[in-house]
């Protein structure tokens, strides 16, 4: 049996108890099914389960992000007979340690990260690692503590570095919310038939070709990144990418794509930098396991490193 998960994140303070109180006592959202309410922390606020529309909730508390195993987490569904269950995570655990953890038949139907917008810079000042890990899979950011008139960009900038399909939402007050719809125009012409990405828009360039990949093929670009030979590649292809940090150095890691060029294993050095003219097209290639940007270069030439040498978002 298929088991609805859904999953608030985020800090101490930010709202997720009040929202899924809130959830709890709407009939919309609780007709009364078995529902394991699973507490990763403990926060100033406590739910109030007497206004709960049903009564069928099962309130259990994680203390030890250890105890997320696959074997612990059924066993508290399965005491309780539970049809779906809803998690208040604690904002300090690293996603990966439930998501790996889940059982089989657990399913994550939604999952949306909360933050007080007061604290929110300072958070992603000082825990940069852990506010990417909460946002990079959000489907829904939502700020409350907003005041009226303040600057929406930073906070607009620091989810569109970890996450481009989140939905945003600011709220001011009960039944004062407002969505985020400040444009996120892509930094390089993508209706045109061939354009160039410069060195700091890697990155970006990267990700969304892996996210909307479709949407370049048959495009030429110009672009300066490395060449990486070997590891079974036949003689007329190569890797070309750059190392990508995301949000922290102990996150870096190398993106790149494959490439097509008759010279490369005789022109070519491992990790040189080079600038490649190439016509993408979307099609299965061997290294991916599937249908996938690949690049056929017309040019490829030496270049300098990139500035920076390590893209960023």
């Amino acid at each position: 049996m298929e088991i609805p998960v859904y999953l608030f994140t985020g800090f101490l303070e930010s709202g997720k108890t009040t929202f899924i109180q809130d959830i709890m006592e709407d009939p919309e959202f609780n007709a009364g099914e078995r529902t394991l309410l699973l507490l990763c922390e403990e926060g100033e606020e406590e739910y109030h389960r007497s206004k709960f529309f049903g009564t069928q909730v099962y309130i259990e508390t994680v203390e030890d992000e250890e105890d997320l195993t696959p074997e612990f987490l059924e066993g508290l569904r399965e005491k309780h007979k539970a049809e779906r269950v809803v998690v208040e995570y604690n904002g300090m655990w690293m996603l990966d340690s439930f998501y790996q953890n889940m059982p089989p038949q657990w399913l994550a139907y939604q999952e949306m990260f909360f933050a007080d917008a007061s604290t929110f810079l300072t958070y992603n000042q000082n825990m940069r690692q852990l506010v990417y890990d909460k946002l990079k899979s959000a489907e829904i950011v939502v700020f409350n503590r907003c005041t009226h008139g303040f600057d929406k960009m930073p906070y607009h900038k620091i989810v569109r570095g970890a996450n481009r399909k989140s939905q945003i939402l600011y709220e001011y007050g009960p039944d004062d919310v407002e969505p985020d719809n400040i444009p996120d125009p892509l930094p390089y012409d993508i209706n045109a038939d061939s354009f160039t990405v410069n060195d700091v828009d890697y990155a970006e360039w990267y990700r969304d070709i892996n996210e909307e990949g479709k949407k370049y093929d048959g495009k030429i670009i110009t672009i300066k990144g490395r060449s990486v030979l070997g590891g079974g590649l036949p003689d007329d292809k190569f890797v070309f990418g750059r190392h990508v940090m995301t949000c922290c150095v102990e996150d870096i890691q190398f993106a790149g794509l494959v490439c097509v060029w008759k010279d490369a294993a005789h022109k070519l050095t491992h990790g040189g930098w080079v600038t490649i003219t190439a016509q993408i097209k979307w099609q299965y290639d061997e290294m991916y396991g599937e249908a996938g940007p690949v690049l056929y270069c017309s040019r490829v030439e030496e270049a300098e490193e990139a500035d920076p040498e390590v893209a960023q978002f």
